[in-house]
């Protein structure tokens, strides 16, 4: 990964392109991976290698990816790496442009589709993992009264306390810490409603 920031998507191009199912789902497994080839990402996400590869050029066109150093002798296989953190994108770049905001839209749904999948996946297979994981999952709904100041506020904190967890726990996997450890999905959505 080269930065540490999230990438700020202002660009209809860029925000078609993650768009796509596929490429959402090839994205966040090569973030959990880190470093992967496309055949290594074809058998997670159970699709041909050709199109696998096809998609990873597309987020690589826009700088989602990009190539990683190779971990292997073959060198016939690129391997790849998210080039940011993350991605993030931003109300404001959207208010003056209804292309950006209808994309962004298109985006937020295909986000929340593979996010529901994820926890429904968990629910269904909940009695397959250990008494601690069991335990450690959670779910929670909060109900608030906030302004918007105070729910933009919450979202960083938020934020910054996930990352710190997440910044320990891949300085502690690299140091060889790697017992017990899973892949963790937090989802968190915060939005006004009435009624």
């Amino acid at each position: 990964m080269t930065s540490s920031e999230n990438r700020r998507i202002t660009d209809l191009g860029t925000l078609k392109a993650v768009s796509h199912p596929l490429r959402m789902r090839l994205y966040r497994a090569l973030f959990v991976a880190r470093t992967a080839t496309a055949s290594q990402l074809a058998d997670q996400v159970d699709e041909a290698v050709s199109l696998v590869s096809y998609h990873l050029r597309k987020l690589a066109e826009h700088g989602l990816i990009e190539e990683a150093e190779a971990q292997s002798a073959d060198g016939r296989e690129r391997w790849w790496q998210p080039s940011s953190y993350g991605f993030s994108i931003h109300d404001e770049d959207l208010r003056d442009a209804p292309e950006l905001a209808a994309a962004s839209a298109a985006f937020g749904r295909t986000v929340n589709q593979q996010r529901t999948e994820m926890h429904s996946r968990f629910l269904d297979e909940c009695h397959t993992w250990p008494d601690a994981w069991r335990s450690a999952s959670i779910s929670s709904e909060w109900l608030p009264r906030l302004t918007a100041a105070e729910l933009a506020s919450l979202g960083k904190e938020l934020d910054a306390l996930v990352r710190t967890y997440d910044e320990r726990a891949r300085a502690a996997e690299a140091a060889g810490d790697t017992e017990g450890r899973e892949n963790v999905a937090v989802h968190l959505f915060g939005f006004p409603y009435r009624g």
